[in-house]
C-alpha cells in the first residue's frame, strides 16, 4: 500500500491561491482516476480538481470557504499498489493517513456518524449526501432529527420522506440555518464592497420612449427569422457605443493605487447575469465592430456559458462598461454599483405601457427608464446627463442605430 498525495495545482496562469468551494467526496469513498473531488475557485472560474489515482480517500486538507495556497497539500488517497520507486509522491506523515469524517459540499466538518437508523446525538451533525441536504433544507428539516438508515447512519431520500409522513402537518418551524458565505458568493461580497466602498456614485435616472424601437425590433424579428432573436439588449449595445464615442471617458477603468484612467478605443460590454450560482458579468468584446444580429447571438453565447459553467477566464474578464437588466422584474428605478475598476454602468428597467400627453391627448407609449451610475470623481454630472440624454436619443430613433454615419462630402470645385 501507498499514499499518494495531491497538491493542489495550479488552476491558472499567475494564480497563487485559490478558494476551496466543496469536497465531492469523503474520506473513505472510493475513487477512480477519473473521479471530481473537489471544487476551487479564482477570481470568477469555478475549476473541478481530479483524482490523479485510484483508491481510497483517507485524508481531506481544508474545509469549504478556505483559501489555499498553490502546492499545498489538497487530498490524500492510498492505492492498492505499493508506492513506486523514483517518484515525487511521498508518503504522507502517520497523522495524515487516518481517515477523518469530512462533511458534505458547503457545510461545516461533520464528525463522528450516528448509529444506523437512530438520529444524530446532540452536538453532531448526520452525514448526507449534498442532494438530501440540499432538500431537506429547502423543506425546513434538521437532519439530526432525522433518522438515517443508509450506510453508517447516512440518512437519504427515503429517511425523509418516512419522516415527513411521521411528523404530519404539525411540524415545528424550523431552526433559524445559519450558511457560510463562500465561493462565487464570497467574490462577489468582496467585489461589491470595494465598489460601493471606494467609488462616490452618482445615478442618473430618465425615461425613454421606447415605442418605435420595439416596432422596430418586432419588424426586424418578422422579418429576419433565420437570424437571432433579437432581444431590447443589443439595441442598447449599440447605442452605448455611439454614446462613448462623444464621452470616451465613460468607456473607461480607473486604477485607485495608481491614480490612472485607462480609456479605450474598442468596446468591451460586460452583461450583468444571473446564474445558479450568483452574478456574474461575461463580457462581449469589441461591439463596435459588429451589428445588432451578431451583438444578439454573441450576447446569448457568453451569457448562456455563464449560466451553465463553461465561460472562460477571458470570456469574464476585460469589460470597458457594463450593462444591467432585471428583464420584467426591473422596477421602476434602480441604483446599479459600479463593476469596478469601471467607471459606468447602464442599468435598464422594465417596459410598460404608460399614457403619455402628446400635446392635444394622452397616448399609448412603451415607456422605460435608464438607471446609470458613474464614478463621480471620473465623470461629471454633466458628462454623465449629456451620455444618457444620447443614449435616449438613439433609442426613441432606431434609425440612427442601424443607419451608418454619412460619409464627407466630396470636394467640390476643380478637377
Amino acid at each position: 500500500m501507498s499514499i499518494h498525495i495531491l497538491r493542489l495545482p495550479d488552476v491558472g496562469e499567475g494564480v497563487a491561491e485559490a478558494e476551496l468551494v466543496a469536497w465531492h467526496v469523503a474520506a473513505g469513498d472510493t475513487v477512480t482516476s477519473d473521479t471530481v473531488v473537489a471544487e476551487v475557485l479564482t477570481d470568477k472560474a469555478t475549476v473541478e480538481i481530479y483524482a490523479p489515482v485510484a483508491g481510497t480517500v483517507t485524508t481531506l486538507h481544508g474545509e469549504p470557504g478556505d483559501v489555499l495556497a498553490i502546492g499545498s497539500d489538497f487530498i490524500a488517497i492510498e492505492t492498492g499498489e505499493p508506492h513506486p520507486a523514483g517518484t515525487s509522491d511521498e508518503p504522507a506523515p502517520p497523522e495524515t493517513i487516518e481517515a477523518t469524517p469530512v462533511a458534505a459540499p458547503v457545510v461545516e466538518p461533520a464528525q463522528a456518524a450516528a448509529p444506523v437508523a437512530a438520529p444524530a446525538r446532540p452536538g453532531e451533525r448526520a452525514t448526507a449526501s449534498p442532494a438530501v441536504r440540499d432538500r431537506a433544507s429547502r423543506l425546513g428539516l434538521r437532519l439530526d432529527a432525522v433518522q438515517g438508515t443508509g450506510p453508517d447512519g447516512r440518512v437519504t431520500h427515503d429517511d425523509l420522506d418516512r419522516h415527513l409522513a411521521s411528523a404530519g402537518a404539525a411540524r415545528p418551524a424550523p431552526e433559524p440555518a445559519k450558511v457560510p458565505i463562500i465561493g462565487l458568493r464570497r467574490k462577489i461580497a468582496e467585489r461589491l464592497t470595494i465598489a460601493s466602498s471606494r467609488i462616490p456614485h452618482i445615478t442618473y435616472v430618465d425615461e425613454v420612449d421606447m415605442t418605435q424601437l420595439e416596432d422596430a425590433r418586432r419588424s426586424l424579428t418578422a422579418e429576419f427569422p433565420d437570424q437571432p432573436r433579437l432581444t431590447v439588449l443589443p439595441f442598447v449595445m449599440r447605442a452605448i457605443v455611439l454614446a462613448v464615442a462623444d464621452r470616451p471617458q465613460v468607456n473607461a477603468t480607473f486604477d485607485d493605487e495608481e491614480q490612472m484612467l485607462t480609456t479605450y478605443g474598442a468596446v468591451h460590454i460586460g452583461i450583468a447575469t444571473h446564474t445558479p450560482n450568483g452574478l456574474i458579468v461575461p463580457v462581449v468584446r469589441d461591439v463596435q465592430a459588429i451589428d445588432l444580429w451578431q451583438s444578439a447571438a454573441e450576447l446569448s453565447r457568453v451569457t448562456g456559458a455563464a449560466r451553465d459553467g463553461t465561460a472562460t477566464r477571458d470570456e469574464l474578464s476585460g469589460s470597458t462598461i457594463t450593462i444591467t437588466s432585471l428583464g420584467a422584474l426591473g422596477g421602476l428605478v434602480t441604483t446599479p454599483i459600479i463593476n469596478h475598476p469601471e467607471v459606468a454602468i447602464v442599468g435598464i428597467n422594465k417596459m410598460q405601457v404608460r399614457p403619455m400627453w402628446d400635446g392635444t391627448a394622452f397616448v399609448p407609449r412603451t415607456m422605460m427608464n435608464l438607471s446609470c451610475s458613474f464614478d463621480h470623481r471620473i465623470v461629471d454630472g454633466w458628462d454623465a446627463a449629456t451620455f444618457v440624454q444620447r443614449i435616449k436619443a438613439l433609442l426613441e430613433q432606431p434609425a440612427l442605430l442601424v443607419v451608418p454615419p454619412p460619409r464627407p462630402p466630396f470636394p467640390t470645385g476643380g478637377v
